[in-house]
């Protein structure tokens, strides 16, 4: 009797060591997920300081994140108000269904290499300079394109109007110079100073019609 009773209650050796491997072969979910996050932290460490860090000096670290908030000291609210004129402009040219050609912005390229040429640099050395890509110059330029035409009609020049300026600047014709030439230019000057002026009333005009919610202050 104590035999039968010993057996029913008792797994048997052969078996509990078998039931035992089976088991140790399962790891835990959890110790799965904590060996990851660790493999992630650690190659993050390694491979992704830059992330993080924007130098170190003898050792000690300077983070993103100071950069980042001196950056905004120093120029942050102009680079905000930037960004807000240029989603105005771009919200209100899409809105009056502006458009620009490629041909218009390639011609418009064109002029600007030719007077870079002529100072002897390059167009992608100018760019380079200014840490800009062509993309970026072809932005710009449809942006400008876009808004020369909403403007056309306030930026007009007229014959008296150069002849003031010739008059009260005394501006004399270069030898090498035509005399259309020579009131072209200074048509393109008048016309540039008017487009400055109009544009900035035009953006003006957009900003205090708009509304506009600041959630950091510098």
């Amino acid at each position: 009797m104590e035999n039968s009773s010993s057996s029913n209650s008792t797994v048997p050796n052969e078996n509990k060591s078998n039931y035992v491997t089976l088991k140790m072969k399962r790891p835990k979910v959890w110790a799965i997920v904590i060996g990851i996050i660790v493999v992630v932290i650690i190659l993050v460490l390694i491979f992704g300081r830059g992330l993080f860090l924007a130098a170190s000096v003898n050792g000690v670290s300077i983070s993103r994140s100071a950069l980042n908030k001196e950056l905004q000291k120093q120029g942050g609210k102009q680079v905000l108000e930037g960004m807000i004129n240029k989603k105005l402009i771009e919200t209100e040219l899409n809105k009056q269904k502006v458009t620009v050609t490629k041909e218009e912005v390639d011609a418009e390229i064109k002029k600007i290499e030719e007077k870079i040429a002529a100072q002897g640099g390059t167009l992608s050395e100018m760019l380079k300079e200014q840490g800009l890509t062509e993309a970026d110059l072809r932005t710009q330029i449809t942006t400008q394109k876009k808004l020369e035409k909403v403007l056309a009609d306030k930026v007009t020049v007229t014959d008296a109007e150069i002849d003031a300026y010739i008059k009260d600047s005394k501006a004399v014709i270069p030898k090498d110079m035509k005399p259309e030439d020579f009131r072209k230019s200074i048509s393109d000057q008048i016309k540039g100073q008017k487009f400055s002026q109009e544009a900035q009333k035009w953006v003006a005009d957009l900003t205090a019609k708009a509304k506009i919610k600041y959630y950091v202050n510098f």
